[in-house]
């Protein structure tokens, strides 16, 4: 049996929030009001499958974000190809 280890600060987690949104983004915190987070991505259908578009075009991408826990479904760890494709676009660091 597997122990589930839950969310850790560091860590690329994969957030559902109740408007039905997924994001990836990089955990900084996790506050009991609230996730903090830094450049949070939503998965979107390209023409080549599923990819990621920034959450919020409008907010400096450097800066973090808090999300209400109220609004979340569910948090925890992004599968591996996902979260390597995370950090590969956050951070030009080709990984391999």
């Amino acid at each position: 049996m597997l122990i589930d280890k839950g969310i850790s600060p560091g860590e690329v987690i994969t957030i559902k929030l109740t408007s039905s949104e997924e994001l990836i983004a990089k955990l900084i915190e996790d506050q009991p009001e609230y996730y903090k987070v830094s450049k949070p991505m939503v998965i979107a259908m390209g023409q080549k499958g599923p990819g990621l578009i920034p959450y919020l075009f409008t907010v400096d991408p450097d800066k973090s974000i808090n999300i209400k826990k109220s609004t979340v479904i569910l948090a925890e760890p992004t599968e591996k190809d996902f979260a390597d494709q995370f950090l590969q676009s956050t951070t030009g660091i080709k990984l391999v």
